[in-house]
């Protein structure tokens, strides 16, 4: 009786793909109060009070800024959670997902 292993003829070459980031955007308007922002920045993407007045500020003078980047799923969560959040407070703050 053979003590060897069995040979493996073949690799199998798996790659695995990380997931593609995605970046939410938050877009101004002239209705949602600068209070309201930074509460959705706060509630909804975690960032510090100072962090939310700079990114609100950003996109005040720019018309966009960046919340954050996610895989997809996080990503459309996040989106959705800032619609509902607009939509309950009779804001019209609305949220774009862009692939990075």
């Amino acid at each position: 009786m053979s003590s060897s292993k069995p040979r493996i003829e073949e690799e199998l070459d798996l790659a695995v793909k990380e997931p593609r980031p995605y970046m939410v955007l938050l877009l101004n308007d002239d209705f949602s109060t600068w209070d309201f922002v930074v509460e959705v920045l706060v509630r909804v993407f975690r960032k510090t009070r100072d962090d939310a007045d700079k990114i609100t500020y950003h996109v005040h003078h720019n018309g966009q800024g960046v919340c954050g980047i996610y895989p997809f799923e996080i990503a459309q969560t996040k989106v959705q959670q800032v619609h509902e959040l607009a939509k309950s407070r009779g804001y019209p703050l609305r949220c774009v997902m862009r692939e990075v």
